[in-house]
C-alpha cells in the first residue's frame, strides 16, 4: 500500500519542485525511507529527469527522498571559491580539500546505518546492475559531483570515498552520472515500478541481456510479431525469451556471456 499523494500518514510528505531555492533547502527526513544526498555546484540540476515519470511519482509519494547540498556555500573568501590550481602545475582547476571536507561533514552529520559516500569519477568502478541492487539495499547514499580536473586526492583517502564511473569517457561534471546512478537504483526500491516483475525480468538481472520486446500492431512494415509470442503457451514463450537472451548476450556482450557461463558452472559445482 502506498500513501495518497499529499497526505502524510505519520510521515511528512515531500514533493519534487522546479524551484532551485527550494531544492537547496534542507529536506525533512522520512523515517526508514531510502535517500540520496547530492553535493553539487549545480543544485538546480536536480531532480531533473528524476522528477518525471515513475521516479518522480515515487518521490512525490515518499518512496524515496532526495536532498541537494550546494557546494558553493562552503566556498572560501568573498567570492566563495571552491577550487584552485593543481599542485605541481598543469591545466584546469581542482576542488579544494577544505571546501569539500566542510561540505561532506555537513552532509554526513547524523547519518547512521549503511550509507556509502560516492564520488562520480571516470577512474572509478563502472556502474552495473549488481552495484545498483546493492545500493538499493542501503539506507541511502551521498554522491559527490566533481567538476573541473577533479577533487583533492586527500579527501578521497580521508573519507574512504568510493569512486564510481558511468563509463569509459570523460564528462564536464558528475551531475548527469549522479542522476543515472540514482535512477538505476531508485527503480529497484519496492513499489517504485509498481510491477516488481519488470525489474526482475529486464537486462542484467539474470546475468543476460533482455530478450526482444513486441507490441501492437501484430504486423508492421511486413514484419510480424514472432508466432510463439502469439501462441498463448507460456512455457514456450519463456523458453523462447531465454534463448533469445542467450543469443543476444553471446553476440553483443561476450564478456557478460563468459561471466554467465562461469556462474552456471560454479552453481553446478
Amino acid at each position: 500500500m502506498t500513501d495518497t499523494p499529499g497526505k502524510s500518514h505519520g510521515r511528512k510528505a515531500i514533493r519534487p519542485t522546479l524551484k532551485p531555492r527550494e531544492l537547496m533547502s534542507p529536506t525533512p527526513d522520512l523515517h526508514g525511507v531510502w535517500k540520496a544526498k547530492i553535493i553539487t555546484l549545480f543544485p538546480s540540476a536536480f531532480p531533473g529527469v528524476l522528477g518525471e515519470s515513475l521516479t518522480g511519482k515515487a518521490l512525490q509519494e515518499g518512496l524515496w527522498q532526495m536532498e541537494t547540498v550546494d557546494l558553493r556555500q562552503f566556498g572560501v573568501g568573498k567570492h566563495r571559491n571552491v577550487d584552485d590550481t593543481p599542485a605541481g602545475g598543469g591545466a584546469g582547476m581542482v576542488l579544494r580539500a577544505d571546501v569539500l571536507g566542510d561540505a561532506i561533514e555537513h552532509t554526513m552529520a547524523g547519518i547512521q546505518g549503511n550509507w556509502p559516500l560516492i564520488y562520480l569519477s571516470p577512474r572509478g568502478r563502472r556502474m552495473d546492475q549488481q552495484m545498483m541492487q546493492n545500493l538499493a539495499r542501503c539506507d541511502g547514499m551521498t554522491l559527490l559531483c566533481g567538476r573541473f580536473e577533479g577533487v583533492d586526492e586527500r579527501v578521497l583517502e580521508h573519507y574512504g570515498i568510493q569512486e564510481v564511473s558511468l563509463g569509459d569517457f570523460v564528462m564536464t561534471g558528475g551531475e548527469i552520472a549522479a542522476q543515472a546512478l540514482i535512477d538505476a537504483t531508485v527503480r529497484l526500491i519496492p513499489g517504485v515500478l509498481g510491477n516488481q516483475a519488470s525489474a526482475e525480468e529486464e537486462s542484467f538481472s539474470s546475468g543476460l541481456l533482455e530478450h526482444p520486446q513486441y507490441t501492437r500492431p501484430a504486423e508492421w512494415n511486413g514484419r510480424p510479431i514472432p508466432d510463439v509470442l502469439m501462441s498463448g503457451h507460456h512455457g514456450k514463450i519463456a523458453e523462447w525469451r531465454h534463448e533469445m537472451s542467450e543469443q543476444i548476450t553471446r553476440k553483443r556482450r561476450p564478456d557478460l556471456w563468459d561471466s554467465f557461463l562461469k556462474s552456471n558452472e560454479n552453481q553446478k559445482g
